[in-house]
């Protein structure tokens, strides 16, 4: 996470300078507050639930009726519009009997059948998307005489943008699917370029800037939906079904923002803490990319509270703690007791007492459920990243600006926090146990992808802040003093790690069977591809007021025009 800072004078031990930083204050103020289980009352929250009541029993016959055909393109069609629309989650267990039936059946998909690009591609990606290996080889049959794909594709866009969407689901070794996403990245990059008026210009440069596989799923409902009314296709029942449900979700959220909002309020950290970015409704962004749907509210409310914490810490060694200070509170927190307290200073025995207050409150949330076991592994995570801060602090301590890179990244991943992230998720999912957290724990391929996500995408869009300041090295800078390279040409090179990782996430959720189910991996995948949302244009939780004002605008303040509204 990066930082803009001077350097000001402070009654810090042994003569150190202490950074003062220059976040920019909260967007929101107090935006969300307002929002109260009374508030609801006012609200068109029981009609929106009546009408989905109804309109539910109606999408059901439609998938029933599906099932019941031999129509392959029908039952895709309605499966991926159920999901981009963002209310499959209404009908997990009759999509995955579909999907189950049509993966089973994987003959009909050959170098001799008749499906177009657009069928192939659609079908590949949804079947993917849900965990089953579909075989690549479907698309030699779209590969010229000199097997490079046909030129004649291009003018297909639909087609082409379909094969793009698909083309991010690869694992290693995957060859013509790394062919597809350049040809496919290439021709539709023309596109927008030369016809800007295209019908599907839109789609594709949204595409083109970070594609669904990568999106956070909330934020890609939201955008669809614009798409989907405008589609002269459009089934009527669906596009209402996903407005009303999308705006009851966002009543939710609502509720759940206001409660964090008061809790975080009431904690005064932007008075107390002043050298501590304010960003507890960022943190509710990124936590509800982790898990939207509503029967993890109480998770989510959980999850956005840990990462609220983790930032506090992060900022506290990162630019306002001196080196002597950082020793008492790593060796607190190793204690974790409220004794430890003693030892630190006044501005630390806040955050100190903060972490443990809070764990104690979710140990008595999750104590009522038989769970008190999840807590324990929550504080050793946290105790890790804490370690990874100071092992940091103590490089700078011995002028040691620029770790080699292994040695580097091997401690970034740890200060990421993205392991403990994705085990914190679980501390609130009650289908999680033991099981879950030691396979989180023993950070698999997937969880290391993510922390790979996480790490070097925020070090390519933070590292020039960063150094504007006394800071240990990023992994571009890193890169760039063990091998002599620029940093354009080490970004390239993190780049690369990072769509091998991307590969590693997919290879894992392709796994079957899996060591954990896909509800547990989702939570891992949703978490690095939020991670991508927020650090795609530059460090957008730290800068908050740029791109990610106008996400959580567009999620959490502006409901979606219904029918209902012109009445």
């Amino acid at each position: 996470m990066a930082s803009q800072l001077v350097s000001v004078a402070s009654s810090c031990s042994k003569g150190e300078v202490r950074s003062t930083p220059k976040f920019h204050p909260s967007v929101w103020a107090d935006r969300f507050t307002s929002f109260t289980p009374s508030s609801l009352a006012n609200s068109p929250h029981d009609s929106y639930s009546a009408q989905i009541q109804v309109l539910k029993v109606e999408v059901g016959k439609m998938l029933s009726k599906a099932s019941s055909t031999g129509d392959l393109f029908e039952k895709i069609t309605l499966i991926n519009s159920l999901c981009r629309l963002g209310i499959s989650y209404h009908f997990e267990e009759e999509i995955g009997k579909q999907l189950k039936h049509i993966f089973d059946t994987k003959s009909y998909f050959d170098s001799s059948d008749d499906h177009d690009l657009y069928t192939c591609a659609l079908v590949f990606r949804v079947l993917r998307q849900h965990g089953y290996r579909m075989s690549c080889e479907i698309f030699n049959k779209f590969k010229d005489s000199k097997g490079e794909f046909s030129k004649t594709l291009a003018s297909d866009v639909r087609g082409m943008l379909s094969l793009y969407e698909a083309s991010h689901l690869r694992v290693h070794g995957e060859d013509i699917l790394d062919e597809a996403l350049v040809f496919t990245r290439t021709h539709l990059e023309t596109l927008v370029h030369h016809d800007p008026t295209h019908a599907l210009a839109q789609q594709v440069v949204q595409a083109l800037e970070l594609p669904l596989h990568k999106g956070m799923p909330r934020l890609e409902t939201r955008r669809y939906i614009s798409f989907y009314q405008n589609d002269a296709t459009r089934n009527e029942t669906l596009l209402k079904f996903a407005k009303l449900d999308f705006n009851l979700l966002q009543l939710l959220q609502q509720q759940e923002l206001g409660h964090i909002q008061r809790w975080w309020k009431e904690l005064n950290f932007a008075s107390k803490l002043s050298y501590a970015r304010d960003r507890i409704v960022e943190c509710y962004f990124w936590m509800l990319g982790v898990y939207y749907e509503p029967h993890y509210s109480h998770a989510r409310i959980m999850l956005t509270k840990i990462i609220g914490m983790l930032s506090i810490i992060d900022d506290t060694y990162d630019v306002y703690a001196t080196f002597e200070e950082t020793k008492l509170f790593t060796d607190a927190i190793q204690r974790w007791d409220c004794s430890a307290v003693e030892q630190l200073p006044d501005y630390m025995q806040i955050v100190y007492n903060f972490i443990l207050s809070l764990y104690q409150e979710l140990e008595k949330e999750v104590t009522d459920e038989g769970r008190s076991y999840t807590i324990n592994y929550g504080r050793e995570s946290i105790k890790e990243v804490v370690r990874g801060y100071y092992k940091e602090i103590e490089w700078l301590n011995r002028d040691i600006c620029v770790p080699p890179f292994d040695e580097y990244l091997e401690n970034a991943l740890t200060t990421s926090a993205s392991q403990t992230l994705a085990l914190s998720s679980l501390i609130g999912m009650k289908i999680a146990g033991k099981h879950e957290f030691e396979w989180i724990q023993s950070i698999p391929k997937c969880v290391k992808a993510c922390q790979i996500v996480g790490r070097l995408q925020d070090d390519i869009m933070s590292h020039k802040f960063e150094q504007e300041r006394k800071h240990i090295a990023s992994s571009v800078e890193c890169l760039m003093a063990q091998y002599g390279v620029s940093e354009e040409e080490a970004i390239g090179e993190l780049q690369k790690m990072v769509e091998n990782a991307w590969k590693d996430l997919n290879e894992e959720c392709l796994s079957r069977p899996s060591d954990v189910s896909m509800h547990i991996l989702m939570r891992v995948l949703n978490l690095a591809r939020t991670t991508e949302v927020v650090y795609t244009f530059d460090d957008g939780y730290t800068n908050s007021h740029k791109h990610l004002k106008e996400y959580i605008t567009y999620l959490f303040v502006d409901p979606i025009s219904t029918d209902d509204d012109s009445k």
